[in-house]
């Protein structure tokens, strides 16, 4: 059995193209001139559109990341700026169990 090429249309982006927008996207979004350092379909659209010249859709863009990069998805953990770690440790020491027990 012979192995059949793939059949479709051809990738907009070569894969040195692809190798660019990894090294680009890999320096951070504030390189970019981003204001925080997270990446965004829309933001990489940009920077994919920047470097290789070639405008790609948001559906694009996200299997550009995930199957040819093999990038998933990430989502930053939320957390008040007003956390406490050391209160919350002492908390969940004396507190949590004081509740527990009903007293």
């Amino acid at each position: 059995m012979r192995r059949r090429p793939a059949t479709g249309r051809p990738p907009k982006l070569d894969d040195a193209q692809v190798e660019q927008v990894r090294t680009a996207l890999e320096q951070g979004a504030q390189v970019h001139g981003f204001e925080a350092d997270l990446w965004t379909l829309e933001r990489v659209g940009l920077v994919v559109e920047r470097v290789t010249g070639v405008a790609l859709s948001r559906a694009s863009v996200w299997r550009l990341l995930t199957g040819r990069l093999g990038w998933s998805l990430q989502r930053p953990e939320r957390r008040a700026v007003e956390r406490n770690e050391s209160e919350i440790a002492r908390w969940i020491a004396h507190e949590w169990p004081r509740i527990k027990r009903g007293r």
